[in-house]
């Protein structure tokens, strides 16, 4: 009876532990939006979309990158992807997987 109680127990803070990680990785997951979402405006300053967003539910793991500038008239799709790919190479290194969408702005 007691080591079921004991087992019980560490099941709880196996999972409170889980809880908490999980919390600290959703805080990890919007730092790493934010950081991304900086070095992108600091590399296309007059782009007119740029979102950053952490599609993994919160671990940091898998990210959604949207960029509309530009900068990316006359490159196909390839060398604006490689573009983002080189402005967050550091960033990307850790995680598990990144979807880019990119594009240039409509003409008014």
């Amino acid at each position: 009876m007691f080591s079921r109680m004991i087992s019980s127990n560490l099941r709880g803070i196996s999972l409170l532990s889980k809880v908490w990680s999980g919390q600290s990785n959703v805080l990890a997951g919007k730092q790493a939006e934010e950081k991304m979402t900086t070095i992108l405006k600091n590399k296309f300053p007059n782009a007119e979309i740029i979102e950053v967003t952490d599609i993994s539910g919160g671990c940091g793991a898998m990210f959604e990158v949207n960029v509309i500038a530009s900068e990316f008239k006359g490159l196909n799709t390839v060398k604006q992807h490689r573009l983002i790919n080189d402005c967050l190479k550091e960033e990307i290194k850790d995680m598990h997987g990144i979807r880019i969408h990119t594009g240039v702005p409509f003409s008014k």
